[in-house]
Formats: structure tokens, sequence, C-alpha cells
């Protein structure tokens, strides 16, 4: 053992979620450490924000960073299917709040939030993987990481978070993990030189719909510099009924999307393809005894409405004011302050997320001539106003959308 560390509260993972809810404890005078698996900048998908994060980055004083950072300014969503497009804007939404927010290169983005998290006051090591951990009641609760040249660490805390996203350190450690009740779907992605027409909206992100089968779709996010990320999102079964390299199979899948093809026949592709599967997850409990788990590593839903940080930031700002109640010693009811409550909105973005799939909700984007005042509160939704509980469509979302597009439909 090379090295015996001791904090208050640990954090696992220096992405979005490690970052915000560190920099908070460590404002309201806990110390912090953060151990974090790679070497940063590293890249990560998840480059689309939405305005909530706006909102969760000032609270947590990250916001003055990222907008130092010459990120792309985004202003709503486009859609497009066939010959069909439909565009949000997000100062046209039912809620309050950021009507703007920013399409990032994540190694960019994380890397400024962490530094900045530092600045704070936050003691952060990278190259560190979890091994083990034991977390218990009686004040002797300790972690074991390693580094790539197999240098062991200790550190004893009193609190733990998982913020270690798609790596979901603690569910794999404590047998936490459960499975996702969505389907098995794949994305293929890479970054790309756009060389876009004038008419391309860089201000927004495009959600591009599969001409002939509506379960595939492609998100292009651009961003400031020029370039742009392309992804398309499937069933595993899809993917593996095509033969070739993964450039080979992102073409055949593009080439089924009219105006998709069109906006990207100047692309140049430099970059390999990357790929995930089966990428939606649960958990038993987004909590226990000294520990909590953030983001990506309690539930990751569908990367269709761009939540995964959204969700990831929203935790944060959740849990940290109620583990500092709980080093205070006072009591906290994690299941209605934290669980519930982050709940309220993810189960918002899994309705939408369902009623994508099935098709009701692509019908009611794509809506000719949509009501103004529900449309609106769509755009809310698709701004990651989820919590908001002025908005009817926070609530039976499913029932409310299914409605909605049997009415439109007739």
């Amino acid at each position: 053992m090379n090295q015996i560390l001791s904090t208050d509260v640990l954090v696992i993972g220096a992405g979005p979620a490690g970052s915000a809810v560190s920099s908070m404890l460590t404002n309201s005078g806990h110390d912090v450490l953060v151990m974090e698996k790679t070497v940063f900048p590293r890249f990560s998908i998840g480059e689309s924000l939405l305005p909530q994060c706006m909102v969760d980055l000032e609270k947590a004083g990250l916001l003055e960073a990222v907008q130092q950072q010459n990120f792309q300014v985004k202003d709503g969503a486009n859609f497009t299917f066939k010959e069909q497009f439909s565009s949000f804007l997000f100062k046209d939404k039912f809620s309050d709040g950021p009507s703007t927010t920013y399409q990032v290169q994540r190694a960019q983005f994380d890397n400024a939030l962490i530094e900045q998290a530092q600045k704070m006051g936050v003691q952060v090591q990278f190259d560190r993987e979890l091994k083990s951990i034991d977390i218990n009641n009686e004040g002797t609760s300790k972690a074991y990481f390693q580094n790539k040249e197999g240098v062991e660490q200790q550190v004893n805390f009193k609190f733990v978070v998982d913020a270690s996203g798609f790596g979901r350190a603690l569910p794999k450690q404590l047998d936490l993990d459960l499975p996702s009740d969505f389907p098995s779907r794949q994305s293929l992605f890479c970054h790309f030189k756009d060389n876009f027409s004038q008419d391309f909206d860089r201000q927004k992100i495009l959600v591009a719909v599969h001409d002939e089968n509506p379960d595939i779709w492609f998100w292009v996010i651009p961003f400031s510099d020029g370039t742009s990320s392309l992804g398309v999102v499937g069933e595993q079964k899809y993917f593996d009924a095509i033969e070739g390299t993964s450039k080979e199979k992102l073409d055949h899948f593009v080439s089924g999307s009219k105006q998709l093809s069109a906006f990207l026949q100047n692309a140049e592709f430099h970059q390999d393809i990357k790929t995930i599967k089966g990428y939606a997850s649960n958990v038993k409990s987004l909590y226990g005894d000294n520990f909590v788990l953030l983001g990506n590593a309690g539930e990751f839903l569908d990367p269709v409405f761009s939540s995964g940080v959204t969700i990831a930031l929203r935790s944060a700002t959740l849990a940290a004011p109620l583990i500092t109640k709980q080093l205070k010693g006072e009591s906290v009811d994690w299941e209605n302050e934290f669980s519930n409550e982050l709940k309220k909105g993810v189960n918002t973005f899994k309705a939408f997320v369902e009623s994508w799939y099935t098709g009701e909700l692509q019908t009611i984007i794509m809506a000719p001539k949509p009501e103004p005042k529900i449309k609106q509160m769509i755009c809310s939704i698709l701004a990651g106003y989820t919590w908001d509980p002025e908005n009817p469509y926070t609530r039976n979302s499913k029932r409310r959308l299914s409605t909605l597009a049997n009415l439109i439909g007739t």
C-alpha cells in the first residue's frame, strides 16, 4: 500500500456530476476527494446540453467556467422525418428559466468543470480505479484504488458519492444493478468536419428519423469550430443485420434519410467511428447507508432527448445539501428528499423516451399545426424542465402524450 488518505466525502468520478457535487460540498466546508479512473481531458458522449443544465451549473458555481469556453450556443432543437421538418425554440417554452445552453465537446467541457472545482478547493486525483470498497456505520469506511502502474491507495471516508457514469462503480461493487426495461439499443457515432451549407442551423441539435424505419434515428450536434457530432441509434438487431465496418454501417443508415444525406453531402470524416451498446441501466436503489448514486451511475435512459448531463447535474445539486445535513448529524429522508424528487424529472424523461419509440411523440413533434400552448409545454420538456410542477406534461406524462397523439392523428 503506497498511501492512506482520509476525507469527509469520497467522490468517484470527475465528470459533470462529480464536479458539481464536489464543488458544492467544498463550498459548504467539507473535505472532498475526487478519484477519477481516466486522465483528463478525455472523450465522452453526451454533447448537447439542455437549458436546465444552466440552472444547476450556476448552483454549483461552475457556470462561469463554461461560459468562458467559446462553446456553440444552443437555442432549440430541429426534427426531420422524410419531407417533414419541425423546429422548437427554447425561448418559446412554458417554464421559467434560461432559454439557451451549449453544444459542447465533452473533453473540453468536463475538463473545464473539474479544473474550476479544483480552483474552489476540491482535491482530485486522476488515473485511480476503484478496486474494492467497504462502507459501514462504524466510522471505518474505506476504499481501495489502483493506478495503471499498479500502485495502490487506501481512502478512508465518511460518505461516498458514485459519479462514475457508465463506469457504475458502486452498482458493480455492491450488487445494485437491475436490468433496464428498455430494449437493448446501440449507437454508432463520430466527430467530423461538417461543411454544412448556410441553411443548416448550428444553434440547434438536429434529430433526424430514418425514412423507412422510425425506430432508427440520428443526431447531428454542431460545434463552434466547424465540426459536428453525428450518431445513429437503433435496436441491436438493426446493426447486427448489416455486414461491414462501422463506417460502412453508419453510411448505410445515413442513406436511409434523404434530408440527412443532403445535409452531410460535403462532410469530411477523419475520425474512427465509436460505438456503445446496451447502455440503458437501472439500480435497486439510488442511495444507501453513507452512499448515493448520481447521474448515469444510477439510471441511464436513452440519448434521444439529451437527458444524461441534465440528470447528472440535477442529482448532484439535490444530493449535496443532503450530504451536508447528514455529516452534521441531522436526519435525512433520502427516499423523499433525493430519490423520489430526482425521479419526478427522470420519470418524465422516461415517458417521453418511451413515447418517442412508440411513435406517439414523433407524431406530436411533427404535427403540422400544433396548438401553441401545448407546443410550449412540450418545448419545456425538451429544454430539460422536467421538474416543473406547473407543466401538466410533467405529471401523468405517458397518458397525456398518448391522448394528444390520438387527437392529432384523428
